[in-house]
């Protein structure tokens, strides 16, 4: 990247990078480590002569070496294990191999093969990465992190996790840290978040997985979950320590429980800065895709009807992105626009005779009883006759739970009908994507929760969008951090998700994609933070000060300050 008038920003990415190691120390170090190419003049200044071999290579022939290595793995789990010790090995490496195979090591380096990873993380522990706070051990939680980071504005983003509900395998007690490192991993990825500054977080709070406890190699606290006032004092006692320690840093709470990821998220919300991305970051992207596919269908997303099938966690936090986009919209209470909404979960329609059963998310979408006098609310074939959804989206991990009958019945009442079987893995998927084109003639805007190949339709390949979180929270975060906003509002989220939408291909093409390809990702955050800060500045969340005014120079500001995988020069201190 060329000079810029940001180059003196504190977080740009230019110049001479100092470094106060010699001899092996530098080697051992991921963050300096450069290994066979490290020039002559570096090894004579850092004391480097002898310990490497003599040539020095270049960065194409040290990717090409890792490609080869990597590749020699017969199994995903062994080529994730390679990854995971050539990152403790050299950071730029890493970083820049997986930007080179972005779309073969993606379910790598994440979901799936991250589960598998999580599930035996006791089995393949070698180096210990991030911060191990254990809820037997409360009065260690501030020295911990104090000892963490040098200076508290050294961290900008702290990924938290307590391991209950771990990619779709449930609870992985402390095997939850390696969720935490791989959120901050796509962070750096695909939104430049400087890797030097974030922190990953486990909370050990036990685990109920009766093999983990069974397991005499298993690291973290050998006993079953620990709930109530002494788990929420835990989660309370480490959220003020961090944001005592780290002011300015977002928190993100990743893979929490069903029954505390959203009471958490909302207990917190309005006191600092933090996300959650399976209830916002599915939501987000997710709502993105929705608007794009109303745009392709003529609809305002303020008219849109939906069905929510599967009202978990990622269900409600959908239902609320697209309660809030109603909203905004259209200038309804948020009560209001929630009545657009129908939730369905095992029971059936969520109802207001239900209050007992139903979680605090669930409860703002209860139906009145006397709606669903005339129609059986736990059929999803009447609700679709009966509500005549423009959108019906399926978190359900119900196979098949779309059926030809109904998606038909749907596509009676809908021009473009709008189906997202979103449940993962692909095996779970409520429809498939080539079903869905020949129930409806091809009419059909759908998004899925995994990848799909495209689908011949009508004589035409259809794109088939995979509602990935990856397009979209790493921007908003990236915003946050560099806005240092005090809080993560709902009017920032749905901002994010315009600026997500605004780049589908479908707006250009309505048979093409309904979002934009992981493979453009970087560029993809730069849209999202911008409209992240803008929009913290319209609500007076913004603490930093020289935000530039001008959209251009916004982008421009934003780019500066983003980590690049390359060498760069180092400066002996």
């Amino acid at each position: 990247m060329s000079a810029s008038k940001f180059s003196h920003l504190p977080r740009a990415f230019n110049g001479a990078r100092e470094c106060p190691l010699i001899g092996t120390a530098v080697l051992e170090n991921p963050r300096f480590n450069k290994g066979s190419v490290f020039p002559d003049d570096e090894r004579r200044e850092f004391g480097l002569r002898g310990l490497l071999p003599r040539r020095v290579q270049t960065v194409e022939q040290q990717l090409d070496r890792a490609y080869r290595q990597y590749k020699e793995r017969s199994t995903d789990v062994g080529k994730n294990t390679f990854m995971a010790s050539l990152k403790d090995q050299n950071e730029v490496l890493y970083f820049m191999l997986i930007q080179q195979h972005l779309k073969e090591m993606f379910p790598v380096i994440y979901t799936p093969t991250e589960g598998d990873a999580i599930a035996n993380y006791s089995r393949l522990f070698r180096t210990p990465e991030g911060t191990f706070l254990t809820i037997d051990k409360p009065d260690e939680i501030q020295a911990s992190l104090d000892q963490s980071s040098a200076k508290p504005e050294d961290v900008d983003i702290i990924v938290v996790s307590d391991g209950e509900q771990i990619l779709g395998i449930g609870d992985q007690g402390v095997g939850g840290v390696l969720i935490s490192i791989a959120k901050l991993v796509l962070y750096t990825l695909c939104a430049g978040v400087h890797p030097n500054r974030t922190l990953p977080v486990v909370l050990d709070c036990g685990t109920n997985n009766q093999e983990l406890l069974n397991d005499e190699h298993y690291l973290g606290y050998p006993h079953p979950r620990v709930r109530g006032e002494t788990y929420d004092s835990f989660v309370e006692a480490f959220v003020e320590a961090a944001h005592k320690r780290f002011p300015n840093a977002l928190v993100h709470f990743e893979d929490f429980g069903v029954h505390n990821a959203r009471r958490i998220l909302d207990k917190y919300s309005p006191k600092l800065a933090c996300f959650n991305d399976d209830v916002q970051g599915t939501g987000c992207v997710t709502l993105a895709a929705v608007t794009a596919a109303a745009h392709v269908a003529g609809l305002k997303v303020s008219d849109l009807r939906c069905v929510m099938y599967g009202a978990g966690s990622a269900g409600t936090g959908i239902a609320d992105q697209i309660a809030d986009a109603i909203s905004l919209e259209s200038g309804k209470s948020k009560d209001e626009a929630k009545r657009q909404i129908v939730c369905i979960d095992k029971q059936g329609v969520l109802l207001q005779s239900m209050r007992d059963e139903l979680n605090d998310a669930q409860q703002s979408y209860a139906q009145a009883d006397d709606d669903w006098k005339a129609s059986d609310p736990k059929s999803l074939l009447e609700v679709i006759k009966n509500i005549k959804p423009h959108v019906l989206i399926g978190t359900s991990t119900q196979p098949g739970a779309f059926t030809q009958g109904l998606v038909r019945e749907m596509a009676k009442h809908a021009d473009r009908p709008i189906i997202f079987p979103l449940s993962n893995p692909t095996r779970l998927h409520e429809a498939q994507p080539q079903d869905l084109f020949a129930w409806t003639d091809g009419r059909v805007l759908t998004a899925t929760g995994s990848p799909f190949d495209p689908v011949e339709s009508g004589g035409k390949k259809r794109e088939i969008a995979e509602c990935n979180n990856s397009t979209v929270f790493p921007g908003i975060g990236l915003g946050a951090v560099l806005s240092r906003a005090r809080l993560v509002t709902s009017a920032m989220l749905v901002e994010a998700t315009k600026a997500l939408a605004a780049q589908a291909p479908a707006l250009q093409d309505p048979d093409a994609a309904l979002l934009p390809d992981v493979q453009d990702v970087r560029e993809i955050s730069v849209k999202i933070a911008a409209a992240v800060v803008r929009q913290a500045e319209k609500e007076g969340m913004a603490r930093q000060e020289g935000i530039p005014k001008n959209d251009g120079d916004l982008e421009e500001w934003i780019r500066v300050q983003m980590w690049r995988a390359e060498y760069r020069p180092l400066k002996k201190v």
